[in-house]
């Protein structure tokens, strides 16, 4: 029996998600722990879309995990909804605990209740630590991603 607790986020974690955002190499280059206005906005937004779910990990009371889950309804494939994997973070103190196995499962538990057929995740190509896990998994490397930053 796991002693992790899953539940949605709320605004009193925000700074909690935002330490673990910025803790690692490329987090540290885009996240500004400091400034925590603009994670409030965007968690306001986050909180107000049925379509969103951000979630975090807690164990004995202390947030040590989070991850964003994104519901997409589509035409293509018949009408499927897909599950959408973002911003999947573990607390340095919980790498290798098992929290990111339980923490993905749980994500894709909750993308069957809302009667997803596809769960698809993006992961930097600098983390192949990464995708070794999310292949462990079952996760297939299918698609080749493309970004374009809108200034």
């Amino acid at each position: 029996m796991s002693d992790f607790i899953f539940r949605r986020a709320m605004e009193q974690d925000i700074e909690a998600i935002v330490a673990m955002l910025a803790d690692d190499p490329l987090g540290a280059t885009r996240e500004s722990p400091n400034e925590l206005g603009p994670y409030r906005t965007a968690f306001a937004a986050i909180d107000a879309d049925p379509q969103q779910l951000l979630a975090v990990a807690e164990r004995d009371g202390r947030v040590v995990g989070t991850m964003q889950l994104t519901f997409v309804p589509g035409l293509s494939r018949k009408g499927l909804t897909r599950a959408l994997i973002e911003g999947v973070r573990v607390h340095s103190d919980e790498r290798g605990s098992g929290l990111g196995t339980e923490l993905t499962n749980w994500a894709v538990d909750q993308a069957r209740s809302r009667g997803c057929s596809l769960v698809q995740l993006t992961s930097d190509r600098t983390r192949v630590d990464a995708h070794r896990f999310y292949e462990r998994l079952g996760f297939e490397a299918t698609h080749l991603g493309f970004k374009l930053p809108l200034d």
